[in-house]
C-alpha cells in the first residue's frame, strides 16, 4: 500500500492544496565533442554569446524577484551572475576549447563539474549551498549551447499546481505567479537555500528534503503541503483537507496575534516581564533578530568565523563583527560565547588528531586557555568593541572555578597589550558561563562568586546528564530536558543564582520551544534567549501565561518520576491557557514542540 502521509523538512510555513506538477529537472548529456583546429575561435564566440544570453535571463528574473520580493531578496540572484561573469573560470574554460580543441558545452560542463565538486567537499556550508546556484547556472548555459529550452523556463496551465521537483532552484521559485504555483516540494534543500528563502519572501509553503520525493508523489494527484509540519498528504480525503485549511486559518490569526504584540514587553497576564534575548549563530540572522523587538543577544556564537578559513580571523575582523552587533543593540548586552571549537567542529585553523570520543575530549574552553595565543585575540577584540556596546563574556563548558579565574587573568593581559599598542579599551568586560554540565550544577554555587552571570546550555546539559548523544537518532526518544533529572537542576541553579544575586538565563533549545518557556516561567527564570525565528511566538506565548499557574505546572512537573509525565503534567496546564495545536502549527518545524513530539509518540498526530 502506498505511503499517503510523507515526511520532510518545512522551510516556508503554510499549507497549499492542489494537484502535484512533478519536474525532472536533469542536466542534458553532453556528447564528447571535438572541433577542427580552425573552429575553436568560433567555439569561443559561441560560449560567450551564451554566457551573455543567460546572464541577460537571469538579469530578467532577478528584475522579476525585485517586483515580487524586494530589492533585497533579489540580491540572490547576483550570486549566479557573478558566477557568469567571473574572468578566471571562464578563462579556463576558454583555455580548454584552445589547448584541448574541445567543443564549448564539453568545456564548459568538465569546467563546472570540476568546481562543483570542490564545493562540494567543503567544510564551508555557505560554500556547499552555493552548489545549487552552480548547477542552475551550468544547466542554463549547456541548455543554451545545445540549443535546448531552459527546463527551468516551464509552461504551467491554468490550474493552480504544486510543483514538486529533486532540487529547487531561485529561478524555478520566482517566475511563477501565485496563481499559477501554490507550493513547492523538493527533495534536496535546507531552511538556509536561497529558493527557501525566497519561497519565505513570497509566503508559499515549501517543503524540502522530502526523499525520492519525485516516485513518491504521482503527477496530477491531489496533494496537501504542510510547510510548517514539513508533511505531504496524498490523496487526502475532503475531511482531511477541511482540518488541514482549517489549521491554517487558525495559524494565520495566530500569525496577526503576533503582529499585535510585537513591541510590547514579554509579559504574563499579571504583569511579570522576561526578558527576551535572541541566539546569533549567522550574521544574516541579525536583521530578524533587531525585527522581533529581541532584548539584546543571550548568546552570539563565533565558530562561524573560523569555517573554512585556513587562518584564523584578525583581532579587526572580530572587533568589527562585535562592533556591528553592538550597535544595531544599543544600551542592551550582547553575549558573545568564546570560541565553542571542539567535539564534531574543529575547523581547519585548529590542528587536532583525532579523538576517541571528542565530546568529551578538547574542546570549547579548554581549547582556548590552552591556546592562549589564540583566546587573546578574541578578548582584545571584545575588550575594544566593549567600548561600543554593552559587550560581554560567556564561557562556555567550565566545570571549575579556575577556568573562570584564568580568563580573568587573560582579560588583563589583553587590557595592558592594547594600553601599549595605544588602542582604545574598555575598562572591564563582565564574565559569565554556560552552565553545561553536572559537575557546573554540583558547584554552581562556587561558580556564581567568581562569574556575573550564568545561562544555562540546555542541550550539553542534557546530553552530559543523561550520558545520551543528543546527534545519535537510535537515542532521540531519551534525549529529553525534560527529564526529572534536568528538571531538578534547573530549579537547583535557579535558586543558586537567587541566593548568589547573580542573573540568570536559559540559552539552549528548551528557551524556544511552547512547553520550556511555560516550565521555565514556572521556575523563576526572567531572561530567556531564544532562536531568532522564536523570538515572536516566544513572547506572544508568555503574554497569554498566568503566573500562578505556571508556577503550579512546574511544582507539579517536579514531582513526575518520568519524561512523559512531566510533559503530560505540562501540556495539560498549558492547554488551559493556549490552544495547543495553533501554537504547534505557529512553530516552525525546527523549534517544534515538545508538545508536538509527545502527542506524536501517543499516535494523535493530526491527520493531514
Amino acid at each position: 500500500m502506498t505511503q499517503r502521509l510523507l515526511q520532510g523538512i518545512g522551510v516556508s510555513a503554510g499549507v497549499a492544496v492542489g494537484p502535484a506538477l512533478v519536474l525532472r529537472i536533469e542536466a542534458p548529456d553532453v556528447p564528447h565533442r571535438l572541433v577542427p583546429p580552425d573552429a575553436v575561435d568560433g567555439e569561443v564566440r559561441r560560449l560567450n554569446d551564451a554566457v551573455g544570453i543567460v546572464r541577460q535571463a537571469l538579469q530578467r528574473l532577478r528584475a522579476r524577484a525585485r517586483e515580487r520580493v524586494g530589492a533585497e531578496e533579489a540580491k540572490i540572484f547576483d550570486a549566479q551572475i557573478m558566477m557568469l561573469e567571473d574572468r578566471d573560470f571562464l578563462r579556463e574554460v576558454e583555455q580548454l576549447i584552445l589547448e584541448n580543441q574541445l567543443a564549448a558545452e564539453r568545456a564548459f560542463e568538465f569546467k563546472a563539474l570540476e568546481v562543483r565538486a570542490l564545493w562540494e567537499s567543503s567544510p564551508s556550508r555557505a560554500l556547499r549551498e552555493k552548489v545549487v546556484d552552480l548547477a542552475s547556472v551550468q544547466l542554463r548555459v549547456l541548455n543554451e549551447l545545445l540549443g535546448r529550452a531552459n527546463a527551468e523556463d516551464l509552461q504551467i496551465g491554468d490550474r493552480p499546481v504544486i510543483v514538486v521537483t529533486r532540487e529547487l532552484t531561485p529561478g524555478l521559485t520566482v517566475q511563477f505567479e501565485r496563481d499559477r504555483v501554490i507550493g513547492f516540494v523538493s527533495e534536496e534543500g535546507t531552511r538556509t537555500a536561497h529558493a527557501a528563502i525566497l519561497a519565505r519572501s513570497l509566503g508559499l509553503p515549501c517543503i524540502m528534503g522530502l526523499s525520492h520525493a519525485l516516485d513518491r508523489i504521482p503527477t496530477g494527484r491531489e496533494v496537501v503541503v504542510d510547510g510548517t509540519r514539513g508533511t505531504v498528504l496524498i490523496s487526502p480525503s475532503a475531511h482531511e483537507v477541511g482540518a488541514a485549511r482549517g489549521l491554517e486559518t487558525r495559524r494565520l490569526a495566530l500569525l496577526a496575534d503576533l503582529d499585535r504584540v510585537a513591541h510590547e514587553p514579554a509579559a504574563t497576564i499579571e504583569g511579570t516581564e522576561v526578558r527576551l534575548r535572541g541566539n546569533l549563530d549567522l550574521p544574516e540572522e541579525l536583521d530578524a533578530l533587531v525585527q522581533h523587538g529581541a532584548e539584546g543577544v543571550g548568546l552570539m556564537r563565533t565558530e562561524f568565523l573560523l569555517v573554512g578559513r585556513a587562518a584564523l580571523p584578525t583581532e579587526e575582523e572580530l572587533t568589527e563583527y562585535f562592533q556591528r552587533v553592538a550597535r544595531r543593540f544599543p544600551k542592551l548586552p550582547v553575549t558573545v560565547r568564546s570560541y565553542d571549537v571542539g567535539g564534531d567542529k574543529f575547523p581547519a585553523a585548529f590542528r587536532i588528531s583525532p579523538e576517541a570520543n571528542p565530546f568529551l575530549g578538547w574542546r570549547a574552553l579548554r581549547v582556548c586557555l590552552d591556546r592562549p595565543e589564540v583566546f587573546i585575540t578574541q578578548l582584545r577584540a571584545l575588550l575594544r568593541a566593549r567600548c561600543d556596546g554593552d559587550i560581554r563574556l560567556m564561557l562556555p563548558l567550565v566545570i571549575e572555578l579556575n577556568e573562570i579565574r584564568q580568563t580573568r587573568t587573560l582579560i588583563a593581559q589583553a587590557r595592558e597589550e592594547l594600553a601599549r599598542d595605544g588602542l582604545a579599551a574598555a575598562p572591564d568586560l563582565p564574565v559569565g558561563i554556560m552552565v553545561e554540565t553536572p559537575a557546573a550544577v554540583a558547584i554552581a554555587d562556587q561558580l556564581a562568586r567568581d562569574a556575573e552571570f550564568l545561562s544555562v546550555g540546555t542541550n550539553d546539559l542534557t546530553q552530559y546528564t543523561l550520558a545520551v548523544d543528543r546527534g545519535n537518532a537510535r537515542l532521540a526518544e531519551r534525549f529529553s530536558p525534560f527529564h526529572p533529572a534536568i528538571l531538578r537542576q534547573l530549579r537547583q541553579l535557579r535558586e543558586v543564582a537567587t541566593a548568589a544575586n547573580r542573573p540568570i538565563a536559559v540559552c539552549g533549545e528548551m528557551a524556544s520551544e511552547p512547553l520550556g518557556v511555560f516550565l521555565l516561567v514556572g521556575l523563576g527564570y526572567r531572561e530567556l534567549s531564544s532562536a531568532p525565528t522564536a523570538v515572536p511566538l516566544v513572547r506572544w506565548l508568555i503574554t497569554h501565561l498566568k503566573l500562578a499557574d505556571a508556577e503550579r505546572a512546574a511544582r507539579e512537573a517536579l514531582e513526575a518520576t518520568s519524561t512523559d509525565d512531566a510533559l503530560d503534567v505540562l501540556e495539560g496546564r498549558l492547554a488551559e491557557h493556549v490552544d495547543l495545536d495553533v501554537v504547534d502549527a505557529g512553530w516552525l518545524p525546527d523549534l517544534r514542540s515538545a508538545a508536538s513530539l509527545h502527542r506524536r509518540r501517543s499516535g494523535s498526530q493530526p491527520s493531514a
